[in-house]
């Protein structure tokens, strides 16, 4: 086995090169980033109503007596989340795969799943869930719960499953028909070339836009609060009537934008991943 070539002097000046313009953009952006932070906070902090607005908004001693109930709000926020994603992804799968259905026969199932998908996707998901939240218990159904946590994670599955279809049936037409073919002249039924050939690399292409739509899942599962959960924002409202400070709503803000960071992160490397590998092909 031969060793492989050592670069050459050009390819080490080119590479040295790189890494110095690097550590330059670097530089500039974190000297850029301080000095813009710097202004702001002389901006914000000098204006005339900051003490105010610090003693509404900012009281440390509001937001450590507040942390432990908005935490306990939060941890239903999750557990709606996590119930709610996986709902959304089943729906939202099945309504795609519903719409790309060929032939006459397929023809109400898929007027069926357009209309879902309209009507979801028109309705304003605050509306929905009144219309949900109080209507169905207002229906007095036996065996029908009316836990405001479990109507509120049905409407967001019900809401959200109509954008997720849509990023799914983008997904599975991105595929092409070449594929399909080759997989039905190898003997695989409609299902199982959906399943075992197109499905997959759908759902690979389509993983950064999904993230994005779970990062915005993750803010609106603090709506339930308006049905009555006692969710982070709930907490947030109590502590803030107790305490006439508004420092509670800014402690759930945050921790809303700590649970959506890793999300967010992890959506933008998917998008860069997927863009470096259609540079590359």
């Amino acid at each position: 086995m031969t060793d492989r070539l050592a670069p050459s002097p050009l390819a080490l000046e080119r590479a040295a090169f790189r890494r110095s313009r690097a550590r330059r953009s670097t530089l500039i952006a974190v000297v850029s980033t301080l000095v813009f932070a710097a202004v702001l906070v002389l901006g914000v902090t000098g204006s005339p109503g900051w003490p105010r607005v610090r003693a509404t908004f900012f009281d440390p001693a509001t937001a450590w007596e507040s942390l432990p109930a908005v935490l306990a709000g939060l941890w239903l926020n999750v557990r709606v989340l996590v119930a709610a994603e996986i709902g959304i992804l089943v729906l939202g799968l099945a309504l795609a795969v519903l719409r790309t259905l060929r032939g006459p026969v397929f023809f109400p199932v898929r007027a069926l799943a357009i209309g879902y998908v309209d009507l979801f996707r028109g309705i304003p998901l605050i509306i929905a869930l009144y219309l949900i939240g109080f209507g169905v218990p207002g229906l007095r159904l036996q065996g029908v719960p009316t836990d405001a946590a479990v109507l509120g994670t049905v409407t967001l599955i019900l809401v959200y499953s109509a954008y997720v279809s849509e990023v799914f049936r983008a997904g599975i037409e991105s595929v092409h028909p070449s594929q399909r073919m080759a997989a039905r002249s190898l003997g695989l039924t409609h299902r199982q070339s959906m399943r075992l050939v197109v499905l997959p690399q759908a759902v690979r292409r389509v993983l950064p836009p999904l993230l994005n739509d779970f990062v915005a899942l993750q803010k609106d599962v603090g709506l339930i609060s308006v049905l009555g959960a006692v969710d982070a924002v709930r907490a947030a409202q109590i502590a803030q009537a107790n305490s006439f400070n508004f420092t509670p709503y800014v402690v759930a803000a945050l921790l809303f934008v700590l649970l959506a960071v890793p999300t967010g992160r992890i959506a933008d490397a998917l998008s860069a991943r997927a863009a470096r590998r259609q540079g590359a092909v």
